[in-house]
């Protein structure tokens, strides 16, 4: 009798077990993941979003207590993998995946990234980490209910790393040093160029304020071809503004009005009427 008790015994727990192992409910603090390139370098992050419910964020009687480490999220460790080298606040971050790590305290907070080894958060507090910062924190008027990181003010060559909860937000510079990798690719394309190499290019040159001559130079064997389109005209007007040859800016935009109102391009309309007064003033 006992050994048939025994028997059913295990067999219910193995039930329950099973049914424990299928069932899905609603994470306090769900997963997310963002995905973002930044010049040519692509930026993964995974983390758990926790939010307040109603508790107090910092301090002794809050979720974080100050100037002790925190995962940065909830759950397992929250990574970020980056597909090269960047500088975070001048410091370099080679290209790889990183556990981060912060300490906050009422003004600023210590943001530390390790190299990532599990995800398991408490195994990196003793370790040095590969790049440590201190930056400061700042308020924000519109409360986040829930913990948010993001990559934003995105630039060719930059962006910053932010994170927002509550009242508090942390902005971290990110530099991507794409240049070399750029100019080589330029390079390496013009040896056979279409006008949209020589567009893309001269477009790079110009908002990435590296070479103006140059980029004029590319910008032109685009519209002195057989057939520019407006925004590629109005792109000129806008180099050799820069170069400060408004006279010659002025006669571009122009061209490039003209065509946009063949095309019936609204934006590009406005902008050239807006760069031809600028231009005149």
């Amino acid at each position: 009798m006992l050994k048939n008790t025994y028997i059913i015994l295990v067999l219910t727990v193995c039930y329950i077990n099973s049914i424990n192992g299928q069932l899905r409910t609603p994470a306090l603090s769900p997963s997310a993941k963002i995905i973002q390139t930044v010049g040519l370098t692509d930026i993964q992050i995974e983390y758990s979003r926790p939010s307040l419910r109603g508790r107090t964020l910092f301090g002794t009687e809050g979720i974080i207590p100050f100037n002790e480490f925190w995962r940065t999220g909830a759950n397992a460790a929250t990574k970020i993998t980056i597909g090269d080298d960047i500088l975070i606040n001048n410091q370099v971050l080679k290209k790889g995946t990183y556990s981060i790590l912060t300490k906050p305290n009422n003004t600023s907070w210590g943001i530390y990234f390790y190299r990532y080894e599990s995800g398991n958060w408490n195994t990196y507090v003793t370790k040095e980490p590969t790049v440590s910062i201190t930056q400061r924190s700042q308020k924000i008027t519109d409360k986040v209910e829930t913990f948010t990181i993001a990559l934003e003010e995105l630039s060719m060559n930059s962006s910053k790393l932010t994170f927002s909860w509550e009242n508090t937000k942390v902005s971290i510079p990110m530099l991507i040093k794409n240049e070399e990798k750029v100019l080589s690719n330029i390079k390496k394309v013009l040896s056979g160029p279409s006008d949209f190499d020589y567009f893309r290019s001269a477009l790079y040159l110009h908002e990435a304020q590296l070479d103006l001559e140059t980029a004029l130079e590319y910008i032109q064997k685009v519209t002195q071809s057989e057939n520019p389109r407006f925004f590629q005209v109005y792109r000129e007007a806008l180099i050799l503004q820069d170069l400060g040859r408004k006279k010659e800016a002025i006669t571009v935009a122009k061209k490039s009005l003209e065509l946009s109102k063949k095309s019936k391009n609204g934006d590009f309309i406005r902008l050239n009427q807006k760069l031809i007064k600028r231009l005149s003033e």
